[in-house]
């Protein structure tokens, strides 16, 4: 019998650590699966994302795809062969997950999800204080919207922060993800930066209250080299510490480390927040259930894949 097909849409699908990871996750979920990669370069042509999502839904063995570095762009194209949203893909305007349904297509966004899973790793309930600690979020775009209106969402009298502000060297980032917000009717204080160098976010992260969490969702340290931070910045006492990337070099969490001890830090990088998104994904395209018991397991086999 022929396995069903996960197609993976990215960049270059063939140097992910999930290639390797999937066919292992398979066997423990004991899903007849393999995972196709497709790769198109980054702001590809509306027609090639048509063909691509008309493929998905004409083969039959693909029973749904994972879509990374073109959320944004395959909903604006295919958007009318798409059968219904989610409520996070019509609030956020991207799809990372589409899933078959009796030959219909679904869009999901699941990385408001995952990104809450992976907060929920290291974010002490209570962590908030009714609002007396803050986010800063460097960096304005599809991660920042995930996080925001994940977290935004999640309610709960101790369960937000005060404020979330976002900085982005680009102001028409900022004016989306602010279009985003407007949505939500949080109770959260959104503010948004322009931020021209390192000095502006330090001068930002310097006001923040003790007990803050500090993200990396700028791509530095991954799809460039350095930090959003000078080596000068002083994080807050008893802080969270996010960086988004789990691979490289990555400054911006070195910088974090070297104060972590005297400043009681806590330091994490993205890997659950990617391993969340995976297995958001595959629990949908395949209408199954991963408990934290299962997760713990994916995540051990996963762990003997990861890029140092």
């Amino acid at each position: 019998m022929s396995k069903s097909k996960l197609v993976f849409v990215g960049v270059s699908t063939a140097g992910s650590s999930i290639m390797k990871i999937f066919p292992q996750w398979a066997t423990l979920l004991g899903l007849h699966a393999e995972i196709v990669g497709c790769d198109l370069p980054l702001r590809s042509a509306k027609g090639t994302y048509r063909r691509v999502l008309r493929e998905i839904r004409d083969d039959p063995r693909v029973v749904g795809a994972l879509v990374t570095a073109h959320k944004i762009d395959l909903l604006r194209a295919c958007r009318d062969l798409i059968d219904k949203l989610d409520e996070h893909a019509t609030l956020c305007d991207e799809a990372s997950c589409i899933a078959k349904r009796n030959g219909r297509l679904l869009a999901l966004a699941k990385d408001p999800i995952a990104s809450v899973a992976a907060l929920d790793g290291f974010v002490e309930p209570g962590h908030w204080r009714r609002g007396e600690r803050d986010v800063l979020c460097l960096g304005a775009g599809g991660a920042a919207v995930a996080i925001s209106v994940g977290l935004a969402q999640r309610g709960g009298a101790d369960g937000l922060p005060g404020r979330f502000v976002l900085t982005d060297v680009l102001p028409e980032r900022l004016a989306s993800i602010r279009r985003i917000h407007r949505r939500l009717g949080s109770r959260i204080q959104f503010e948004y930066h322009l931020s021209q160098d390192a000095g502006d976010n330090d001068s930002l992260l310097a006001a923040l209250p003790a007990g803050s969490l500090v993200i990396n969702a700028t791509g530095l340290g991954k799809d460039k080299p350095g930090s959003p931070l000078s080596w000068d910045a002083l994080f807050p006492h008893e802080g969270l510490v996010w960086e988004l990337n789990y691979r490289g070099r990555r400054d911006f969490m070195l910088g974090a480390q070297a104060q972590a001890a005297a400043r009681d830090l806590r330091v994490v990088d993205g890997w659950d927040y990617f391993l969340h998104g995976w297995t958001e994904a595959i629990a949908e395209v395949f209408q199954i259930v991963i408990d934290d018991e299962s997760f713990a397991q994916m995540r051990k086999i996963a762990a003997a894949h990861r890029s140092p």
